[in-house]
């Protein structure tokens, strides 16, 4: 019956990761073309409905589900005491940072008070890729 419930957690740990991944990665492309709008004008108004939703709807439920889960296994495996873990856990911090900073994001273009070019948040997009790849490769690899 435990082995059943951890694999429904994992089950849906897997689910809400690739729901924040989405949202992480489709968030700054929303940026990089809400640059090229006019502040005030009917594209830069839908791009602020659209980020605020996927903010919202979907990166943060996903993101808070993802960490009740993850914690959940954690505890259940052991895993929290092993090195791999640890090194896994400090890129997640990180990702939540990430988050938080394209949240202030959103709330920057809401105002209307964007500054940077669309080449940043290019940059940006690749931040969550590079964590998920080393995420990623420390829960399957295990390297230490």
């Amino acid at each position: 019956m435990a082995t059943d419930l951890y694999a429904w957690i994992k089950a849906l740990h897997v689910i809400s990761i690739i729901a924040w991944m989405a949202g992480m990665l489709y968030l700054p492309r929303l940026f990089v073309y809400h640059v090229d709008a006019e502040p005030g004008s009917k594209q830069s108004e839908t791009f602020k409905i659209m980020e605020r939703r996927l903010m919202k709807a979907i990166i943060n439920p996903s993101m808070i589900a993802s960490w009740l889960f993850g914690l959940w296994l954690a505890y259940d495996s052991g895993f929290y005491t092993q090195g791999w873990f640890h090194a896994k856990f400090t890129l997640v911090l990180l990702m939540s940072g990430a988050h938080g900073y394209l949240s202030r994001c959103v709330k920057t273009f809401a105002r209307d008070e964007n500054t940077r070019p669309a080449k940043f948040y290019r940059m940006l997009n690749e931040v969550p890729t590079v964590l998920m790849i080393g995420i990623v490769i420390l829960v399957i690899v295990k390297p230490f």
